[in-house]
């Protein structure tokens, strides 16, 4: 390529680095490793032109492997042929262990191809030329071989991140994305703010909310965009096969009181309950907690009175009645009490009549399984009440039980494969598969256990699932998103198939162009990574999303450094930009405050070309922090290429051995 460095201007001024002499003088003696063996003290000539003849076979391999790509290259946009091409080269050179070789070429002074993602043949080019001139070899370009080179590649991936993301900002490359709450749909000010703040991209997750909202979120968007004169681009996320578990029964009806103590355990406020007549919702001034009586008993309440009652543990506990409001009664208690239905308030003064009342209103907890290590669960189909099933051999302990959103998936797993729920929060394996319900032993529980509730994640790293990325409410939902997106995210996307379909959607929505980000979420959708990024390369825009959290699940928390490694020198041979996403800054955004390992984690956010944030009450914080750790780190690093800006932050000596004042 043209934007590579003249092998004929560069060789001899290496030469004579190494050897101290002119370029026409004899080869340098100096000490190498050859690829297997042991140092030696003279320039082994016989050991470079093995590592030449390497390279020769390297590339020729490299090169017949793209010919063997064919059809997945003509499929490819011709925006992105380059692209593809290099991506080929890469996937060959990395087919095999390079590590020797790397550590030959780093000992005599060349480049040890650690950097060459983007620029494979390049690179390899480079290095050949190099050897060729050492060894008193004829060299000649291979130009027309090579897809692209350093500067040209750095081009085109400008130019797709570009094109999928968005004119950066001045004052930064990585792009910011901001998962919109709810309230964005209704508060433009929120949404103003963001944008102020330095959103580039605005996130609309279609698992949540409705096309209402939807709409509403992206026309708050443009407003704001036109306000601050900032462009802003709209990804809008399909919700995609929701693999959760469903509805838990609801827990039992209790409420606690529970007054202050200080560090003695003495009360030194009481809790204050709220009585008033059943149904109603109005609430009593003052009170924190409130539950529903008998109206009648309510009526004859007085101020003074006292309560009595039985709590759920047997404890007997007295309210005192200290106000009125005209709503209900406010009573005070200085001991902690369990309120159930099961409880009965009996006032102590004996006339008139009612004397008691039932409770009612009292709140509902959520349902949840209490589940430990070695206990067995069941995974249905269907809402089942616990005691329709027992554990063999017990006629005591039924066995826990929640449904499963897509029960599709009991055909398709094994027994003795892992499951995962909740983020991977709790872990088991398969025991059993029966028609209505999968038998999980836990295996992966604190020693206290663990609480399972409704709503939560299910991970099957281990099962080769079939489900389409694309469902039918997806489909739907697509009308809406052709309307109001700049890009779409492809949730759980595992096969080349599901990118085809998408594309075919957009099409036929009249919509073939827009741009199309692959959330890399599951371990299937790593594997098959080459087909899928080939598949989106055949559109105009796209790019890969690492969603760190359910990546961790399925290959597990300790490959998740180098899955996302890959997938960033992946993306980088095909000059595909890629989005940095799951909990950065989260502890930031939710509580105000950071912790200083995730710091360190938003600044390897520099080597993607865009950053996402979630939702949260100190979201504006972790924008702002975002931006300054990313302005910083974009001075140091550029990609896997440290950057050596001037540091002046050490106060140097004068002079060796001399201190400084």
């Amino acid at each position: 390529m043209k934007d590579q460095p003249s092998i004929t201007e560069a060789v001899p001024a290496l030469v004579k680095k190494l050897s101290g002499k002119s370029s026409a003088a004899r080869a340098p003696r100096i000490k190498v490793r050859t690829p297997g063996g042991r140092g030696t003290d003279t320039w082994d000539e016989l050991a470079c032109k093995g590592i030449i003849e390497q390279l020769w076979s390297l590339r020729e391999k490299i090169l017949a492997y793209e010919a063997s790509l064919a059809p997945y290259l003509t499929a490819v946009d011709p925006e992105y042929q380059a692209s593809a091409r290099n991506f080929a080269h890469y996937l060959k050179f990395r087919q095999s262990d390079r590590r020797d070789l790397q550590e030959w070429l780093a000992k005599v002074g060349l480049s040890s191809l650690g950097r060459a993602e983007s620029n494979v043949l390049a690179n390899l080019d480079k290095v050949l030329g190099i050897l060729h001139r050492l060894t008193g070899q004829p060299w000649h370009a291979h130009s027309d071989d090579e897809p692209v080179g350093i500067n040209s590649s750095h081009k085109l991936l400008l130019r797709h991140t570009t094109d999928l993301l968005g004119i950066p900002p001045t004052e930064r490359a990585v792009r910011i994305m901001v998962t919109l709450p709810s309230e964005a749909a209704s508060d433009f000010g929120l949404t103003r703010r963001l944008v102020h703040s330095g959103m580039d991209i605005a996130r609309i997750n279609c698992a949540h909310d409705g096309p209402d909202e939807w709409r509403a979120m992206a026309a708050n968007v443009r407003r704001a965009a036109r306000a601050e004169r900032r462009p802003v681009r709209i990804l809008m996320d399909l919700g995609g096969p929701k693999l959760r578990t469903g509805t838990v029964a609801p827990g039992t009806q209790v409420l606690k009181l529970r007054p202050a103590r200080d560090e003695l355990g003495r009360v030194v406020a009481p809790v204050h309950l709220g009585l008033r007549a059943a149904g109603t919702s109005m609430p009593v001034a003052g009170a924190t907690e409130h539950i529903g009586v008998d109206a009648n008993w309510l009526m004859e309440l007085k101020v003074g009175d006292h309560i009595d009652l039985t709590d759920a543990r047997g404890a007997n506990r007295r309210l005192l009645v200290t106000e009125h409001d005209g709503t209900g009664f406010l009573a005070e208690c200085d001991q902690t009490a369990y309120l159930v239905q099961e409880t009965r308030l009996k006032r102590s003064r004996k006339d008139p009549e009612p004397r008691t009342s039932d409770l009612y209103d009292l709140p509902c907890q959520e349902g949840t399984l209490h589940l430990t290590r070695g206990s067995l669960m069941r995974l249905t189909r269907q809402v089942v009440q616990p005691s329709d099933f027992k554990r063999r051999g017990s006629r005591h302990q039924p066995v826990p039980s929640i449904p499963c959103t897509l029960p599709e998936i009991f055909e398709q797993v094994s027994v003795g494969e892992r499951i995962w729920f909740d983020d991977g929060r709790i872990g088991g394996v398969i025991r059993g598969i029966e028609p209505d319900w999968l038998e999980v032993e836990i295996t992966h529980a604190r020693d206290s256990g663990e609480k399972l509730a409704g709503d939560k994640g299910i991970n099957l790293p281990d099962s080769q699932l079939s489900l389409p990325a694309l469902t039918e409410k997806d489909i739907k939902d697509l009308g809406e998103v052709a309307k109001e997106a700049d890009l779409v995210g492809l949730s759980f996307v595992q096969h080349a198939s599901d990118v085809d379909t998408l594309r075919h959607c957009l099409g036929e929505l009249g919509k073939p162009n827009l741009g199309i980000i692959l959330k890399i979420e599951t371990r299937r959708a790593f594997e098959n990574l080459p087909e899928l990024m080939f598949s989106a390369m055949a559109g105009k825009a796209a790019g890969i999303m690492i969603a760190r959290g359910d990546l961790a699940v399925e290959c597990g928390y300790e490959r998740l450094a180098e899955v996302h490694e890959e997938l960033l020198w992946a993306a980088d041979a095909a000059h595909m930009p890629v989005i940095w996403a799951t909990q950065v800054l989260e502890t930031l955004a939710k509580t105000g405050l950071p912790s200083r390992a995730e710091i360190t984690d938003a600044a390897m956010g520099e080597r993607a070309e865009c950053v996402m944030l979630n939702k949260g009450p100190h979201i504006t914080e972790a924008m702002k922090t975002l931006d300054d750790i990313l302005r910083r780190m974009q001075t140091h690093q550029s990609k896997k290429r440290p950057l050596l800006r001037a540091l002046r932050a050490w106060n140097l000596p004068d002079a060796i051995g001399k201190q400084p004042a």
